[in-house]
C-alpha cells in the first residue's frame, strides 16, 4: 500500500464509500441536514448543479419542449388510479394526513408541544415523481390531435424516503428535472423517448466527460407503469454502476387511467402515447465517483463554477497591492474568452490566508486550472500553470500572453483527459461471459466490475441471479455499442443461440 500523503484519508483503495463522503466534505459540497436523509446543498456544490440545469434546460428548450411547474402534493385517488406505478413506489411515500397545529401543554413536564390536528379528508403524497398530476393537468389541456404533441418539463424536488442515504446519489428529498410529453402516436413518442435518452448520454460525455452505455431496461428493471425504460449507465471507480438517467415510453397506460383524450384526425377519440425522462443530483454523485482522486474532487470545466483561480503571492507587503491589480488585470482578459461557446469564469483569490492553504483548498474544490502570480511574475510575464487533472506537483510556467491563447484550448484538454481516463477504465473492466461457472466466480470478487453476456433467459431466471449475487441487468445495450463479446454467441444460462446482449453489475 502506497505511504505517500494524500489531502483525502481514507483513501479510494482503503475505504471507498468513506472516501466518497470525504471528497464531498473537503470540498464543501454538501453536508446532512437535521432532516433524516436530507441533505443541505452548499454554494459550491449548487453551482455545479445550476449549470447542470442551465445547460440542459438549453438542450430541452431547443427540441420543443417548455417548462412550467406542478403541484408538490398528489392526491392519494391519482395514485391510486394507476395501481402498478404506485405500486412501485408505494414504500418511498410520505404521506401528508393533517393540515394544521395545535399547542398544548404537557400537564407533567409544562413543556409546549405542537400536535397534528385537523385530518384531511383525502390524504396528500409529496411527489415521489409526478406521471399522475401531470396527466391530470393534461387531460384539461389536450382536446384535440392539433393540440398535440405536448412537450412539458419541470425543474423541481420529490421525495422518496431513503433508509440508507447517501449524499447526492440517495437522499430523502432531492432535486431533478422531468420531462412529460403527450403525442398523437406511439410512433412519435417512441421518437421522443429516444431523443431525450441521446440527450442525456450526449450531455453526460460532453459536458461532465463521464461516458456512458446507452441501453433498455429488462422487464424487471422498468420504470413502474412503462412500456419501455432506456437508460445511461455510468462505471464509477469502484467498478459499480450508477443509473445517470433514464427515458420511459409509458404506452397508453397512464393515459387511459387519467383519460388524457383526444378527438383524432378521423373524429374518433383516442387515448394519447405519453413519455417522462429525467435526471437529477445524482449526476453530481456520479460526477465525484467518475473523476475525483485521492487529493479531492475533479470537475470537469464545463461544469466548474470557477474554471480558472488565480493566486496572488505576495512575499512582502511591498509588492501585494502590484501582483494583486495584475491577477485582476489577467483575470478580466481571461473572462473575455470563450469556452464553448461561454465566457471563461474565473476567479481572483485575494483572502488573507497563507499560499499554501489557498492552493490546497482549491485543489480539493477541484477548479480545473490554478494561475500563481508574485512578484518576479510581473517582471519576466510568465505565470505558474498548475492542472488539476495532472500530478499535484506538475507545473508548466508559459508566457502570460500565450496562456490567454491557449486557455479554452487547456480546458477542453482537461475534458478530453477525464473522458479518456473514465472509458479506458470503464472498458478494462468489462468482461465478456458464456459460461455459468465463470458467472459464479466473477462475483466473488471483491470489485468485479460488469459483466457482458449473451441473454436468453426469462424475468424469473434474471431475477433469481440478481438475488444470488446482489446484482441486476443494469441494461440490454444499443446496437451498434461496442462491447467485450462472448465467442459462443449462447446464453450462459439456457444455452439458447442468441443475439441479445446483458450487461450486469453492481450498483449504487
Amino acid at each position: 500500500m502506497s505511504t505517500e500523503k494524500t489531502a483525502i484519508t481514507p483513501t479510494r483503495a482503503q475505504d471507498f464509500p468513506e472516501w466518497y463522503q470525504q471528497v464531498i466534505k473537503a470540498a464543501d459540497l454538501a453536508e446532512n441536514s437535521e432532516t433524516r436523509g436530507c441533505m443541505v446543498i452548499k454554494p459550491w456544490g449548487y453551482g455545479i448543479w445550476e449549470l447542470i440545469q442551465q445547460q440542459l434546460d438549453r438542450k430541452f428548450k431547443a427540441t420543443g419542449h417548455q417548462n412550467a411547474y406542478f403541484p408538490l402534493l398528489i392526491p392519494l385517488s391519482y395514485l391510486e388510479k394507476e395501481a402498478e406505478h404506485a405500486e412501485g413506489f408505494a414504500t418511498e411515500c410520505a404521506v401528508v394526513t393533517h393540515h394544521r397545529l395545535e399547542t398544548v401543554k404537557d400537564p407533567v413536564t409544562g413543556k409546549t408541544k405542537m400536535i397534528p390536528t385537523g385530518e384531511l379528508a383525502e390524504p396528500y403524497v409529496i411527489r415521489p415523481t409526478s406521471e399522475t398530476i401531470i396527466g391530470a393537468a393534461f387531460a384539461r389541456w389536450i382536446e384535440s390531435y392539433r393540440d398535440l404533441p405536448l412537450l412539458i418539463n419541470q425543474w423541481a424536488n420529490v421525495m422518496r424516503w431513503e433508509m440508507r442515504p447517501r449524499l447526492f446519489l440517495r437522499t430523502a428529498e432531492f432535486l431533478w428535472q422531468e420531462g412529460h410529453t403527450a403525442h398523437e402516436t406511439k410512433d412519435e413518442a417512441i421518437i421522443e423517448t429516444r431523443l431525450m435518452h441521446g440527450i442525456y448520454e450526449e450531455f453526460l460525455r460532453e459536458h461532465l466527460a463521464i461516458p456512458v452505455i446507452p441501453g433498455e431496461k429488462t422487464e424487471n428493471e422498468r420504470f413502474p407503469g412503462a412500456d419501455m425504460t432506456l437508460t445511461v449507465e455510468a462505471m464509477v471507480q469502484d467498478k459499480k454502476a450508477i443509473q445517470a438517467g433514464t427515458s420511459h415510453y409509458l404506452g397508453q397506460n397512464f393515459s387511459k387511467a387519467q383519460n388524457i383524450a383526444f378527438t383524432g384526425r378521423d373524429g374518433t377519440v383516442q387515448h394519447a402515447h405519453t413519455t417522462s425522462w429525467g435526471v437529477s443530483t445524482r449526476m453530481i454523485g456520479t460526477l465525484i465517483m467518475a473523476h475525483a482522486d485521492d487529493d479531492g474532487l475533479i470537475l470537469p470545466p464545463r461544469v466548474a463554477a470557477q474554471q480558472i483561480v488565480i493566486l496572488p503571492i505576495t512575499p512582502k507587503e511591498d509588492s501585494r497591492e502590484a501582483v494583486i491589480a495584475s491577477c485582476h488585470a489577467l483575470a478580466e482578459t481571461l473572462r473575455h474568452q470563450l469556452y464553448r461557446g461561454e465566457p471563461l469564469r474565473v476567479h481572483v483569490d485575494t483572502r488573507d490566508l497563507g499560499g499554501g492553504a489557498k492552493k490546497w483548498e482549491w485543489i480539493k474544490k477541484g477548479v480545473p486550472i490554478r494561475i500563481e502570480i508574485g512578484p518576479r511574475d510581473i517582471e519576466t510575464r510568465k505565470i505558474c500553470v498548475q492542472r488539476r487533472d495532472q500530478a499535484i506537483s506538475a507545473k508548466d510556467f508559459p508566457v502570460k500572453e500565450d496562456f490567454i491563447r491557449h486557455a479554452a484550448e487547456m480546458l477542453d484538454q482537461i475534458h478530453h483527459t477525464l473522458l479518456d481516463r473514465s472509458t479506458a477504465f470503464r472498458d478494462a473492466n468489462i468482461a465478456p461471459c458464456d459460461s455459468l461457472d465463470a458467472f459464479h466466480a466473477h462475483w466473488t470478487q471483491e470489485n468485479p466490475g460488469w459483466l457482458c453476456t449473451p441473454w436468453a433467459g426469462t424475468p424469473e431466471q434474471e431475477d433469481e441471479l440478481s438475488k444470488q449475487h446482489k446484482i441486476t441487468i443494469r441494461c440490454i445495450p444499443l446496437p451498434g455499442i461496442s462491447l467485450p463479446q462472448s465467442a459462443s454467441g449462447k446464453c450462459f444460462l439456457t444455452g439458447r443461440e442468441t443475439a441479445t446482449r446483458a450487461l450486469w453489475g453492481r450498483s449504487y
